[in-house]
């Protein structure tokens, strides 16, 4: 099947899992083309790999659940900026009244729906 030429534009989503609360970000190149017989079609790449348009089959690429939400971009980052910058003081405040503690033994933080949704929320 032959094509006519394609424009390709950059868009970036972020995504919530809302079975298991992970969070993350992805940026795909959508190259939109028009076949020999004036059929528009679209073509998602992700890190150079051709997959299926994230808008109509998410999956979460922690548990694999169906039920994702999306979002635009600079959300998961964003609220993880956040809650470092809200740890960091608490953080401080737990080294200066215990100084026997290390934290090179905390263990990786998952992210939870809340989280990434709790700035979001008005009250």
């Amino acid at each position: 099947m032959s094509e006519i030429a394609a424009t390709t534009v950059h868009e970036a989503y972020a995504f919530a899992c809302m079975k298991c609360g992970y969070g993350w970000e992805q940026s795909y190149e959508i190259e939109h083309h028009v076949d020999v017989h004036g059929h528009a079609f679209v073509v998602y790449t992700a890190d150079g790999e051709r997959v299926p348009s994230p808008l109509s089959t998410p999956t979460c690429t922690n548990c694999g659940g169906h039920v994702v939400r999306i979002m635009r971009a600079g959300r998961v980052a964003g609220v993880q900026e956040l809650l470092r910058k809200q740890r960091a003081p608490r953080a401080a405040e737990a080294a200066a009244k215990d100084r026997t503690v290390s934290t090179a033994a905390t263990p990786a933080r998952h992210w939870r729906l809340s989280d990434l949704l709790h700035p979001f929320h008005r009250r």
